[in-house]
């Protein structure tokens, strides 16, 4: 009788360790499962969980990613969200780029634009070619391009302006020569275009003023020579004669050719993938 009750105790206990163990090993599979980069992307090219655009304009804004996307051979991606759940804006962008399958070919090529309501951040991470073609003065230059719209609460013409940026940068990458340093997209700088302008305005202007002067100076008139100002008789030249005194020669070294180059540069994800990019607030 008493080693029927053992027995009952030593398998009641082998049937809990069991299912003790297997437990373990599904709550780490899943685990697992989760840290797992997918093959293949799983979340569109859009994804607007702060709800900041119309349906209408998710549906212009995700087809134009789309086509860019699969022309360019490297993800160009939207996410907007309302917090970060306690994360960098950095972590979250990679991580979400990440483990969301986003990127294309072998070196996971692809571009992502982070925009967190929470603390008005914005991240844009780039993974393989995407870190060629959007170097740390690109990406200075392409933020010029769209946080004025998106800190006027303008979304989609923001996210429009990083798309098609995104879209140029990568087709001047594959020339060999990406945007970098002083060598950016020409006539894209609005304070340049204000600038011009306002230096025509000015250069009317003072024209006009130079007119209205010359106008109103009636009872002067150009004279060849200065003797009509010379009192007769004040001043009598006896000699002339010119002294040579010296020369100065003064050399300077010439400018050389920099192009303030910058590159991009890089760190690791917590999957292990090099990323590029930045980000800030707006």
């Amino acid at each position: 009788m008493n080693r029927t009750r053992s027995n009952r105790r030593i398998l009641l206990l082998c049937t809990l360790l069991v299912c003790l163990v297997s437990m373990l090993v599904i709550r780490f599979s899943a685990a697992a499962e989760e840290n797992v980069i997918p093959e293949t992307r799983q979340l569109p090219r859009l994804v607007d969980r702060a709800d900041l655009l119309s349906e209408l304009e998710e549906e212009e804004l995700e087809a134009r990613l789309d086509e860019i996307s699969e022309r360019q051979q490297a993800d160009v991606v939207v996410v907007t969200v309302n917090s970060l759940d306690g994360k960098s804006a950095q972590d979250y962008a990679d991580d979400f780029y990440d483990y969301n399958g986003y990127g294309i070919g072998t070196d996971k090529s692809g571009i992502l634009l982070l925009v967190s309501m929470e603390a008005r951040d914005w991240h844009i991470t780039t993974t393989g070619f995407g870190i060629r073609a959007i170097t740390d003065a690109g990406l200075d230059y392409i933020s010029d391009q769209f946080l004025p719209y998106l800190s006027d609460g303008e979304y989609l013409d923001a996210f429009e302006t990083y798309a098609d940026l995104c879209d140029e940068f990568l087709t001047q990458a594959k020339t060999g020569n990406a945007y970098d340093g002083d060598h950016m997209p020409k006539g894209a700088y609005p304070w340049l275009k204000n600038l011009l302008i306002a230096l025509g305005s000015g250069v009317v202007i003072a024209l006009l003023i130079v007119e209205g002067m010359r106008r109103s100076l009636k009872s002067v008139k150009m004279q060849r020579s200065a003797e009509n100002y010379v009192r007769a008789g004040s001043m009598q030249v006896t000699r002339r004669q010119d002294h040579f005194l010296y020369t100065r020669t003064s050399k300077s070294a010439r400018p050389k050719n920099n192009s303030g180059s910058s590159g991009s540069s890089t760190h690791t994800s917590s999957s292990g993938t090099s990323h590029g990019g930045g980000g800030g607030k707006f």
